[in-house]
């Protein structure tokens, strides 16, 4: 079948999209080192992807809609229970564990929407979909290089904020799944980066300025926003209408080995046998559980890809 002349560049923007929020982590680290804190460093990242996107939203004012009709209330829902909620976790087990390991714990988010999906249908997952279950924990264990650390040498409070940030990102994911109506990807990104930024900012206050090191602080938001917010939102806009969601999910998952390999390069963390099998284990229970997503959904993607 010829492909779309654009085919190939739509792969290569979802492929760009994710890689960019696995260079986040990093960065974020690198924040903490600078001397930020957590509230600080999450006020500005989502503060600052709220500028820019709605900045972005503008130049696409004629797809605007009236912002009482459609799903506009559960933009805000997702982006509050959600976006923030997932960002606010997620950034609190970066500064407790290593990125290596709190990006493998935000990716148990692939069998808790699994879980979610068949608890909704009231039916148990079928055999492809259990089968990348166990496949992700296998490589759960071997990539938080649990057999030769165990958990004594972790902080709990990390693991747990890293594993709720999976949970959070889960009900994310399903919940934007089952929105309906023809919302502008930007400025639905928009609606719900702002809910999730003023849930953010009562949570953490004044405590999130930096009196004296504000512009330094500004352009770390800079930075983490782009990255989070911005660049995904644009690239993943151009690239999934072109080829279809469930090859879309699948090329996201290259997010999980962006992470490690920058982690070792750049904040010098371990990089193990162990921890590539796991990870390699993972992103192949992703490709099944996508595999399965698939052979339901086949008709659709053949659709998605003639567009």
């Amino acid at each position: 079948m010829k492909r779309d002349p654009l085919y190939w560049l739509s792969l290569l923007c979802v492929l760009m999209g994710a890689a960019s929020y696995g260079l986040l982590p990093v960065f974020i680290k690198k924040a903490y080192e600078d001397g930020f804190t957590q509230g600080q460093v999450t006020v500005h990242q989502t503060g600052i992807a709220m500028v820019l996107l709605w900045l972005i939203a503008l130049v696409r004012w004629k797809r605007w809609q009236n912002p009482l009709q459609g799903s506009w209330l559960k933009l805000v829902l997702i982006g509050t229970c959600g976006l923030a909620m997932t960002t606010i976790l997620y950034n609190a087990a970066l500064q407790r564990l290593d990125a290596s390991l709190a990006i493998v714990l935000l990716f148990q988010f692939t069998w808790i929407t699994i879980l979610l999906d068949s608890i909704q249908k009231r039916t148990w997952p079928g055999k492809l979909r259990l089968l990348a279950i166990v496949i992700v924990m296998i490589g759960t264990v071997l990539a938080a290089q649990l057999p030769e650390n165990g958990l004594t040498k972790v902080s709990v409070t990390g693991v747990l904020a890293g594993f709720l940030s999976a949970v959070s990102y889960s009900l994310f994911i399903w919940w934007t799944g089952q929105l309906e109506g023809q919302q502008d990807t930007v400025i639905r990104s928009a609606v719900m980066v702002s809910a999730g930024f003023i849930l953010i900012t009562l949570l953490y206050g004044s405590g999130a300025f930096s009196a004296g090191r504000e512009a330094a602080l500004v352009g770390w938001g800079l930075l983490l926003g782009t990255l989070a917010q911005v660049v995904p939102t644009l690239l993943f806009n151009i690239g999934i209408p072109r080829i279809g969601s469930s090859l879309s999910a699948l090329l996201g998952a290259v997010e999980l080995p962006v992470v490690i390999l920058t982690a070792w390069a750049i904040l010098g963390e371990p990089l193990s046998v162990g921890r590539v099998v796991g990870i390699l284990l993972i992103v192949a229970g992703i490709g099944i559980a996508e595999l399965s997503t698939g052979k339901r959904k086949g008709n659709s993607a053949r659709l998605e890809e003639k567009h």
